[in-house]
């Protein structure tokens, strides 16, 4: 049975309605991990930290995707809250050509300049041949990540969850099995890598636009309109706390990369690789989670339901506070084996990430309510307070901590430097959400 964003949420409807969300947002994350796992293990750990010190430049320029997705996707689940289908469709079609044309522009520059930004990286001479190659391949198809990540926010919207899923799943599969063919099979290297990731981010990012644009059975679908300005800055303005989310943290990544390098050097930057590997999937679950519930936050602050309102912060604060003991407890009991996964061939960086591992698991317990609470004030359409926290937990208190740590620390200070930085923006957040609880009366 369909469950409508109109309706109230209990825990097992909520979950039931965030699972293919949580799954769409892990299925998404496997790209890069299932890219490391092969070329740490077939290609070597210099080819593995390239593709690391590259990543987050290839972020960056896909998360414009994610941007106009979750600005959008609040703007026109508001619009279907107030019961006008029509134009939430006319607002969904433009968003889609935003992305578009955006998507071309980012695929040029990125994959243009990707030599001198791996060079401003701090790419070493045995790396910046993988570096350009891996970000060349993977930019030039940037407009596909950026429809996936797009496409992701409005399935939710649409009231289409389980597709969605589907369709991630079939993205997600693509590329583990090209990845196994050609890495292990054919032995392309990182160019290998770089081929699978982009056929299944064409595949998720793809195939949605044939089903939007033909008759279906979900709450939107494209139609002819041309573009109008003030819809698209708005909800631009409104995703700009996660599109500042994905540039911060990808911006922070490379302070991470520099100290990593300092403090020490090669190794430093694969430990860091396979942790991240491994937040990528448990910050998917909080972030599917807070994708999943967006759309019914913003239906109901546009149909002007407070009752709903206060059900889905209780729940939302709840299921992020559990949900992040939970995770680190997992985490440092996965430490070993994790470890061993990636980076088992070398006994000295097979310690090293075992015991970056253990501290990193610390922040775990507090990231998913800070990403809750940016994404709640999202949903209210409140892009500036939005993007006051995400701006401060990602970029803020994480270059601070990263810079300043280490110096007392050392090399321990960059492993705790997200701690350090999450505990900062969960004071910010609970300022937030206390401030203006008479605003929106979610208390």
């Amino acid at each position: 049975m369909n469950i409508q964003l109109s309706e109230h949420f209990t825990y097992k409807k909520l979950f039931r309605f965030c699972l293919p969300s949580v799954a769409m947002m892990i299925f998404t994350s496997i790209y890069g991990i299932v890219d490391g796992f092969f070329v740490s293990n077939y290609v070597g750990k210099t080819a593995f930290a390239a593709v690391n010190l590259i990543m987050p430049f290839i972020i960056i320029m896909a998360c414009f995707g994610f941007m106009i997705g979750t600005g959008g996707g609040a703007l026109v689940a508001k619009t279907l809250g107030e019961g006008d289908k029509q134009e939430a469709d006319r607002y969904f079609t433009m968003l889609l050509y935003l992305t578009l044309i955006l998507g071309v522009i980012m695929s040029v520059l990125g994959a243009a300049f990707v030599r001198p930004i791996s060079y401003f990286l701090g790419a070493t001479d045995d790396m910046i041949e993988d570096c350009v190659v891996y970000g060349r391949i993977m930019n030039a198809f940037n407009m596909a990540y950026m429809l996936q990540y797009f496409f992701q926010s409005f399935f939710v919207t649409a009231g289409k969850p389980n597709l969605g899923f589907g369709v991630t799943i079939a993205a997600g599969m693509t590329n583990i099995v090209l990845d196994a063919l050609f890495i292990a099979v054919f032995d392309w290297g990182v160019a290998g890598a770089a081929i699978a990731s982009v056929i299944g981010q064409c595949v998720g990012g793809v195939l949605p636009i044939i089903y939007f644009l033909r008759p279906n059975k979900s709450l939107l679908r494209f139609k002819k309109t041309g573009l109008s300005v003030s819809p698209l800055l708005k909800a631009c303005y409104n995703g700009s706390s996660e599109l500042m989310s994905s540039v911060s943290a990808s911006v922070v990544g490379m302070l991470y990369n520099f100290q990593l390098m300092k403090y020490s050097g090669e190794n430093g930057i694969a430990a860091y690789g396979v942790v991240m590997y491994t937040q990528m999937i448990f910050s998917s679950i909080f972030l599917g989670y807070a994708v999943g519930t967006a759309p019914i936050v913003s239906y109901h602050y546009g149909a002007g339901n407070q009752a709903e309102l206060k059900n889905m912060l209780k729940k939302g604060l709840s299921v992020m506070m559990i949900g992040g003991i939970i995770m680190m407890l997992t985490a440092r009991g996965l430490a070993s084996p994790l470890s061993k996964f990636f980076v088992g061939y070398d006994a000295e960086l097979l310690e090293m990430t075992k015991y970056a591992f253990k501290i990193f698991a610390f922040s775990y317990m507090l990231f998913g309510t800070n990403i809750f609470a940016s994404s709640f004030f999202t949903s209210l359409n409140n892009g500036g307070v939005s993007a006051a926290i995400s701006f401060l937990r990602t970029f803020v208190f994480q270059a601070g901590a990263v810079l300043i740590l280490p110096l007392m620390l050392a090399a321990d200070g960059i492993w705790w430097a997200v701690t350090c930085a999450e505990a900062f923006a969960l004071m910010v957040s609970a300022a937030f959400l206390i401030s203006k609880r008479k605003k929106y009366r979610y208390f």
